[in-house]
């Protein structure tokens, strides 16, 4: 007695057969020959495992009562089942055997049988269906392979172009139209000359008519083409120029016999850089302005008000620091989300713009916090005038998206030299003023004065709540999943904490973050979210959830301690957790605080495993020259620039840019703040890979996560939303 192979002997087989002595005999003899099958008691039963199970044969009676094996050669047929269908009866007549063979049976196998020739038979059709299987894989694989190539061709990000001996174009790929606006058609047999710009044509002679392979070949040398699109500015219509970065080699008729005779002419590729030829100046851009209202930030303010002051002195002069912050801007963020919260913003800061004087300086200090400098005034009266402009303005309402909105500001005011004699005091002063305002029912400004030293003690009581709650155990995790666009599946989680105070509920981090990093009290806060988001996420992958990912923020405070990195390794030591699994993320004011404590620290780090990431990035001061010397592996897009992402504009130029940097620097992406398709979509086509935001969910507990990690996929947020396959 033969025995099967392993492929057959896997297969999955249904044994139909109306009387139970020959269903159990036939069954008999298919486990005597090393098989396992289903069986079915009568048609019926046959019926109902086709419905729900999936076979590769089946041995079937004919002859039964009710439903008959006519019926379900019928029911196979009309649902077009893939199984072979052996029918095993009695009934041999001609009309029968090609009723059944007619009816889609693979054979017919007269009843009483021969063993052999059944089990032979059977075997047979479970060949005959593992070639099909193999037949129909092997097309996929070639149909796959064919999709790729012309993918990889005519897909590519950038253009690729051959030329003949005479530099015109042989061919070219789709790129070519939506790079530089040009068809196909329109330039090929077409000198290389008509897509050059004018002052590159002498650089273009030599990238053009490259003939050399190689090592020695030309690479990433950067040139202006042409666009076929029009230049109206200032009223002239001119062709616009496309940075690119082109990658040119010779091609031969007989690559062993590279002669001038031989040289059949040039194969190359350009991409369009001219993201990154702009990414340098946004960089610069946001080292003294805030990307999201694009006023200026502290450092140009700081720089403004200590300039301001210098010469108040020098002359014996008076000036004003307002610190003015948003009345009911949490509840609009909170209701309608953090995109409608930014545009509020820039709506507010275009406002307060129409209330300044030529020479004041209007900054956005951080949140819905704003900074007004007005130099040269005479008395606090032209300071009243300014601020009840500003109040009157911000009561009016603001309509965005047919939502009316309304805020209003407390405004804090320090006077120098009185209320300071420098840049920090008069900034420090008009907050606590700000705060006496918030104190007494907001909505109204307030000058600094001596005694508000002796009143203000809402942040010392804030301060104190902070080390009871520490102590007292109020702070507790929450997770944001990070989910992969490919997949939708959750391959991450960003850890975040979250205060659960005695009486006042849930406190979000902005409401005490910034004074427990004025306090150091961040420390304790920092390392007790490590240590339970290691122990949680080193749990979740015990338990089979998978290679789960942990995101962890640090600040600049624990990154300068001394044996930061110590502690670090002994806390996920403690946990179990692989340091591969561990991404730390920091802002980018964190990275160029203190670069000669920080980038030693940060290698340590690395070398132990775990993985960097840039946090909020686009919001800081960094350059590119100075993320080359950082062990970075990962760009966070931020959340303001995702909110700028609308149907309407269908382009977001910084995160364009971000993108051309992460590319050219080969880091990862990871966009948060997703709340809309129209988002996700357009980040995906930037070839952001990986995504957090309330389109997926918040921020959640840990009983919570793990939930959402037993589906471990969002296919209902993705629905429509087709998935880019990666080679």
């Amino acid at each position: 007695m033969n025995r099967p192979t392993a492929e057959l002997h896997q297969a999955r087989i249904l044994l139909v057969d109306d009387k139970q002595e020959l269903l159990t005999s036939l069954h008999h003899l298919v486990t005597l020959y090393g098989y396992e099958a289903d069986q079915a008691l009568g048609g019926e039963a046959a019926m109902n495992a086709l419905q729900n199970d999936t076979y590769d044969v089946v041995l079937l009676d004919l002859i039964m009562p009710g439903v008959s094996g006519h019926d379900i050669l019928d029911y196979a047929a009309r649902e077009k089942l893939k199984c072979k269908i052996v029918v095993v009866s009695g009934d041999s007549s001609f009309s029968g055997v090609k009723h059944a063979l007619h009816c889609g049976a693979f054979d017919f196998v007269k009843k009483p049988y021969e063993a052999a020739e059944l089990i032979a038979t059977m075997e047979t059709a479970l060949r005959q269906v593992r070639l099909e299987v193999e037949h129909e894989v092997m097309e996929g694989q070639l149909k796959e392979s064919e999709e790729l190539h012309r993918f990889i061709v005519n897909s590519s990000p950038d253009l690729v172009y051959m030329l003949d001996r005479n530099g015109c174009f042989t061919f070219l790929n789709d790129r070519i139209e939506s790079m530089l606006g040009f068809t196909k058609r329109e330039l090929i047999g077409k000198h290389y000359s008509e897509l050059v710009d004018e002052d590159d044509m002498q650089a273009a002679h030599n990238l053009f008519n490259e003939r050399r392979t190689g090592e020695r070949a030309v690479k990433n040398v950067e040139i202006r083409l042409k666009s076929k699109r029009q230049d109206r500015r200032m009223g002239v219509n001119r062709h616009q120029t496309v940075w690119s970065e082109l990658t040119a080699m010779g091609i031969y008729a007989n690559d062993k016999e590279r002669t001038r005779q031989n040289f059949a002419g040039t194969y190359g590729t350009a991409r369009d850089i001219s993201e990154r030829k702009q990414a340098q100046e946004v960089i610069n851009f946001q080292a003294y302005h805030d990307l999201l209202t694009h006023l200026p930030n502290r450092a140009l303010l700081k720089d403004r008000l200590n300039l301001a002051i210098t010469h108040a002195r020098r002359n014996k002069r008076k000036l004003a620091a307002m610190f003015l912050d948003l009345d009911r801007f949490k509840l609009v963020n909170d209701t309608l989300g953090h995109s409608m919260g930014d545009r509020l913003l820039k709506a507010v800061a275009n406002r307060l713009q129409s209330c300044l004087r030529k020479g004041d300086t209007l900054s956005r200090f951080g949140g819905d916090e704003f900074t007004l400098l007005l130099p040269e005034v005479r008395t606090r009266d032209d300071v009243v005038v300014i601020a009840e402009k500003i109040l009157d303005r911000l009561n009016e309402p603001f309509v965005i998206d047919g939502h009316e909105l309304f805020v209003g500001a407390s405004i804090g005011i320090a006077m120098y030299p009185e209320a300071g004699d420098s840049g920090e005091s008069l900034i420090q002063n008009a907050d606590i003023a700000m705060y006496h305002v918030k104190g007494r029912g907001k909505n109204g400004y307030q000058f600094f004065s001596d005694e508000m030293n002796h009143q203000f003690s809402t942040r010392l009581n804030m301060e104190r709540e902070l080390r009871n709650g520490l102590i007292q155990g109020e702070f507790e995790v929450h997770y944001q999943p990070q989910v992969a666009l490919a997949t939708g599946a959750i391959n991450g989680v960003e850890a975040l904490v979250r205060w659960r105070h005695g009486s006042r509920g849930l406190i979000e981090p902005r409401e005490f973050l910034p004074l427990a990093e004025e306090t150091g009290l961040i420390l304790q806060i920092d390392e007790f979210v490590q240590q339970q988001a290691f122990h949680d996420v080193a749990a979740w992958q015990r338990a089979g959830y998978g290679d789960i990912g942990l995101s962890v923020n640090l600040t600049a405070q624990q990154l300068e301690q001394d044996g930061f990195v110590e502690r670090f390794t002994a806390s996920l030591t403690a946990s179990g957790l692989n340091p591969e699994f561990v991404k730390l993320e920091i802002t980018e004011n964190t990275l160029m605080q203190d670069m000669e404590i920080i980038i030693p620290k940060l290698k340590a780090v690395r070398k132990l495993g775990a993985r960097i990431a840039v946090d909020d990035f686009g919001t800081g001061y960094s350059s590119l020259s100075y993320l080359h010397q950082f062990p970075i592996n990962t760009l966070k897009i931020d959340r303001s620039f995702v909110g700028d992402i609308r149907a309407e504009q269908g382009d977001a130029s910084i995160i364009n840019a971000i993108v051309a940097m992460a590319r050219g620097l080969q880091l990862d992406l990871v966009a948060e703040g997703v709340e809309n398709r129209t988002q996700l979509k357009y980040l995906q086509a930037q070839g952001c890979e990986e995504v957090q935001g309330y389109i997926f969910s918040p921020a959640v507990p840990a009983s919570e996560l793990v939930s959402l990690l037993e589906n471990n996929a969002f296919p209902g947020v993705l629905e429509g939303h087709t998935a880019v396959a990666t080679a």
